[in-house]
């Protein structure tokens, strides 16, 4: 198995790649960036990904890792946020692997930025339960248990006290809608995240999205028995974990 693959994150407005050294978790290229193709049909995004991967010189041999931000199965996205809804049920693995003449693997977002920080980044050598949540527009989240992924958990759709899908409710976008201070935001987090500790009973919680850079404004203020700890990896997380699972699964 090649240490290089190349990863890809594809967002609803941005699509971002690099080289990965799968075994370091290190980016070995620039991380370049195009616009997400407007309406975000598949074969246009397709299309812009391979322009990326042509304007990162990637050898044809080199497989590559693809997170979207969608439930995906087998290689089939089975849901679809701001992009086309023509992305539900599409074989997206052998789209991507046709249009870009390559081995590609595509994986939930969340999951590939949990995959990066336990492999390489806050989770690294942890054994046990471990639960990667990104707070952003949404609440994202991934599941590993002994380093293993159990894919495409959802955690932040879950209804608590009435509030259906709670990460409407307590993701970093709700903050700021708002206007919450990072104390009242922090008593939606103790709740979401207590509700996690008591249904799964996890070693070690890890927060990732951007917000987690002003991790010390709000981590400390919420009261759990599961070590809470802010992602390492930050906006390379994605790129590494969909790289590195590109690889495992060539």
């Amino acid at each position: 198995m090649s240490k290089k693959a190349m990863g890809v994150d594809i967002g609803g407005t941005g699509i971002k790649g690099a080289v990965v050294n799968t075994k370091k978790g290190e980016l070995r290229s620039e991380r370049l960036r195009v616009e997400t193709p407007e309406g975000g049909e598949p074969e246009e995004i397709a299309e812009a990904v391979r322009g990326l991967l042509q304007d990162l010189d990637a050898p044809p041999e080199r497989s590559v890792g693809i997170c979207f931000p969608a439930v995906v199965q087998h290689g089939r996205t089975m849901s679809a946020a701001n992009v086309s809804d023509r992305w539900i049920g599409l074989d997206a693995d052998t789209l991507f692997s046709d249009v870009l003449g390559r081995h590609a693997h595509l994986i939930n977002d969340a999951d590939a930025a949990g995959e990066a920080e336990v492999k390489f980044g806050a989770g690294k050598g942890k054994k046990g339960l471990i639960i990667m949540t990104t707070l952003g527009t949404g609440i994202g989240s991934a599941i590993f248990y002994n380093g293993k992924l159990v894919p495409n958990s959802e955690l932040g759709h879950i209804d608590i006290g009435g509030v259906v899908d709670f990460e409407t409710h307590a993701a970093y976008s709700a903050m700021e809608r708002e206007g919450l201070s990072f104390a009242q935001w922090a008593e939606r987090l103790q709740v979401f995240y207590s509700t996690l500790e008591n249904l799964l009973v996890p070693d070690l919680f890890i927060v990732g999205g951007g917000i987690s850079k002003q991790h010390e404004h709000f981590l400390p203020l919420l009261n759990l028995k599961t070590e809470i700890v802010p992602a390492k990896l930050r906006n390379a997380a994605g790129i590494i974990g969909a790289a590195a699972l590109a690889n495992v699964n060539t």
